[in-house]
């Protein structure tokens, strides 16, 4: 998993499926910090969810599983999750002109949660950092808690499910075009001081291993995200490997150029998996 959205909703989905347990979803938030808080932007919010109003207090993790399952309503067949990872120009399944649009593009993702899309609500979440003394700030800061915001979003319905299938196909293209690039950048920094780039691709994947998937996910889908991870994780890479590796700005501006169309092709394919996983759980 590469971001918090996506491991509260596969497995909160999964534990209102009946398919993993509280636990398996406070084990999967523990992850990405050691505290959760969860409050209300809004008073509807507030009313959909249970959370107190107008009191602002932050309340933890386990309210964070009551919040979610009370906007969830009553158990159905199907999920009532929804994965957003928008980006300016591609805001898919968000209500436009709403503060949980603005928020969540900012952050680059969020949740909708909505069998009944008069009733529905969004989240996202923000990392909270302690404060480092300047001689640590050289390091990459851990975070040390992870608040969700909970907005009131009438009208707002699930994001469109996405055909696996034809997500794989766009991403095998990716791989390759993504694998040209990295190579073209190994080659550039040769004799340059600088780590190999394969090396540092698999350092990046290395951290999304430490987020566990439930069992009920389809190979497919699992393959589709191990594939995206890939060219996520080149991209990253090779994004910040392009000014030492290519000596002329016009090197610089073609790999830029062949890397860009990727992203999003990286963001459609994750989205469809974890619709796939989403699903899965209910079948």
């Amino acid at each position: 998993m590469w971001c918090p959205s996506v491991s509260l909703s596969v497995w909160a989905n999964a534990w209102l499926a009946g398919v993993a347990a509280p636990d398996d979803v406070l084990d999967s938030l523990s992850q990405w910090a050691p505290r959760h808080s969860v409050t209300a932007y809004d008073s509807v919010a507030a009313g959909r969810t249970g959370l107190p109003w107008p009191d602002l207090n932050h309340s933890g993790a386990v309210s964070l599983l009551q919040t979610v399952r009370t906007a969830a309503g009553p158990v159905g067949s199907s999920p009532a999750f929804g994965v957003a990872l928008p980006v300016p120009g591609d805001v898919r399944g968000l209500p436009a002109g709403t503060q949980f649009q603005r928020d969540a593009v900012t952050t680059g993702e969020a949740i909708i949660i909505a069998r009944d899309p008069s009733s529905a609500i969004g989240l996202v979440p923000d990392f909270a950092y302690d404060d480092m003394e300047e001689e640590e700030s050289e390091f990459e800061p851990e975070p040390c808690a992870l608040s969700w915001t909970v907005y009131s979003v009438p009208g707002a319905a699930l994001p469109v499910s996405l055909d696996l299938g034809e997500a794989e196909f766009e991403l095998r293209s990716a791989v390759r075009s993504a694998a040209d690039a990295l190579g073209a950048l190994r080659a550039g920094a040769a004799g340059a001081d600088v780590a190999d780039p394969r090396a540092l691709v698999e350092q990046v994947l290395e951290s999304g291993r430490l987020h566990r998937i439930p069992e009920h996910a389809p190979t497919r889908a699992l393959r589709v995200l191990e594939n995206a991870a890939h060219v996520d994780a080149i991209i990253t890479v090779s994004s910040g490997l392009i000014p030492i590796g290519l000596q002329s700005s016009s090197e610089v501006q073609i790999a830029s150029d062949a890397l860009r169309p990727l992203t999003g092709v990286v963001r459609s394919a994750r989205l469809a998996a974890v619709d796939a996983i989403l699903h899965s759980a209910w079948q």
